[in-house]
């Protein structure tokens, strides 16, 4: 064995296994065929299963949905190949250590703390889409998309035991989950893609003109949500992953490529899952509007509920319960790990399996309330806008210290805990557009972008203002 070879084994067992705190080294990294599978499986998942639907409470028309999620999606895949992935291969760090670097071990805390949270509440979504399917054979009443609170003892218990397993599935590391969703993955395309040829059948779709006119002009906004035009649906989608890509959180997945070229592997998630699944799943939610049920509930002024179970049971039978029970666990498992990761940077005394645990069991309660699935569009909108800030001045001051000459990982360097600059930068920004998102009704996710350059901006004049004679 060579030295090398010997160096390489100790720094993973130092580290545990995962390398939280240190490089990735070359015996591990991982080719395209690992990141093609991962994001294929965690985009064409349980999200899905939600998002395709709500997009239809919220009177999408033909050619927002088609031309703008093409789009939209694009700008993600663009996101995570020249920012995310180009990052990760010259550190290899994970967002949590490269953050303390820049931040200060005080202030990368909470911001572990609020992104692990965030993770757990996606996860738990997604454990709430999963339990719908599995509650089906139980006759399980199926939550509205007004509920917040669990409707049952039955809901109770399936959503802990869904969650228990994600949990230990997630716990055994990235391999683990890697493999897990590569095993998951082309069940749930092939499955998403058969809900979608029964449901155009069950649309009585033709031609073209048809599948157009199923969506048409768009309609009014179903009650309690907003009407998302043509450019809702490109800003949304670009920014439905903000923090994983422009908010840098993926640094932690592709810390294991060979070359930054595998962030183009995220087209596989975009294509077949943000774009492909998504439409289908909005067909599946489309025959249901037509059913005695739905037309029931929009007569009485209420918005027919969004049970991803039942939609794709009532297309594909069997398979529908299995593919959507599959699609949850495959983003509940890399969104838990991620978690786990956060936790794990706070308590590293912690092996990443005891903090992937709890990530699990926070995931788990989030999951038994409802609310996190049901209002995904508004969640995922606010989930970016709040972490995305921090990934810019990652950005920012990867490809601008030299030329600006402000010191690179300044906290490391000057052995500080807490770095104003960057504290101050995310303060002002995100103060300053959430303000004006609510004063003046401005969706979220348009004001994602301005926050995150206005970070980075601000990230680069504090560093030379307040660290101008340090070093």
């Amino acid at each position: 064995m060579s030295q090398v070879s010997i160096e390489e084994e100790m720094i993973e067992d130092i580290a545990g296994g995962e390398f939280e705190r240190t490089p990735v080294p070359k015996s591990n990294l991982k080719g395209w065929k690992s990141f093609i599978g991962m994001y294929a499986g965690e985009h064409a998942a349980g999200t899905e299963f939600m998002i395709g639907p709500l997009f239809l409470t919220a009177g999408v028309s033909a050619f927002d949905l088609i031309v703008g999620l093409l789009i939209g999606n694009l700008l993600a895949v663009i996101s995570w190949r020249f920012l995310t992935a180009e990052i990760a291969v010259k550190n290899r760090l994970t967002l949590y250590f490269q953050l303390e670097k820049i931040c200060g071990k005080n202030l990368v805390t909470v911001y572990n703390l609020a992104n692990g949270i965030l993770f757990c509440f996606l996860a738990g979504s997604m454990i709430t889409v999963s339990a719908t399917a599995v509650g089906i054979p139980f006759d399980m009443p199926m939550p509205k998309l007004t509920d917040t609170m669990p409707n049952g003892i039955t809901w109770i218990v399936i959503v802990v035991l869904i969650g228990a397993v994600i949990s230990i599935i997630a716990a055994r590391g990235y391999d683990t989950v890697t493999k897990a969703a590569n095993w998951m993955s082309p069940i749930i395309v092939l499955a998403f893609i058969a809900c979608g040829i029964v449901a155009l059948n069950q649309l009585d779709v033709t031609s073209f003109s048809d599948f157009w006119n199923i969506w048409g002009e768009g309609s009014e906004p179903f009650p309690g949500q907003i009407k998302f035009t043509f450019w809702h649906v490109v800003i949304w989608s670009w920014f439905a992953n903000a923090a994983m890509h422009v908010g840098m959180s993926d640094l932690s997945v592709f810390r294991f490529a060979k070359k930054a070229k595998a962030g183009w592997a995220t087209a596989a998630g975009m294509y077949v899952g943000h774009y492909m699944a998504w439409i289908a799943a909005a067909l599946l939610y489309a025959v249901y509007l037509k059913s005695p049920e739905a037309l029931s509930f929009l007569n009485n002024g209420e918005a027919p509920p969004v049970a991803p179970g039942p939609l794709a049971h009532n297309a594909i039978g069997i398979f529908g319960i299995i593919a959507v029970v599959l699609a949850g666990w495959t983003t509940a498992n890399p969104t838990i790990y991620r978690a786990g990761l956060a936790f794990q940077a706070i308590l590293p005394k912690l092996s990443t399996a005891k903090v992937t645990l709890l990530a699990g069991a926070i995931a788990t309660i989030a999951g038994l309330f409802p609310a996190f699935a049901m209002k995904l569009l508004g969640f995922v909108a606010l989930y970016g806008f709040i972490l995305a800030p921090f990934g810019a001045v990652i950005v920012f001051e990867h490809f601008f210290h030299k030329k600006i000459g402000i010191i690179k990982n300044y906290a490391e360097t000057a052995n500080i805990s807490f770095n104003k600059s960057v504290f101050w930068a995310w303060a002002i920004s995100f103060g300053l557009f959430y303000f004006i998102s609510i004063q003046f009704d401005v969706f979220l996710s348009f004001v994602t972008l301005p926050a995150w350059l206005f970070c980075g901006i601000l990230f680069i004049a504090f560093s030379r203002y307040f660290n101008k004679n340090k070093s």
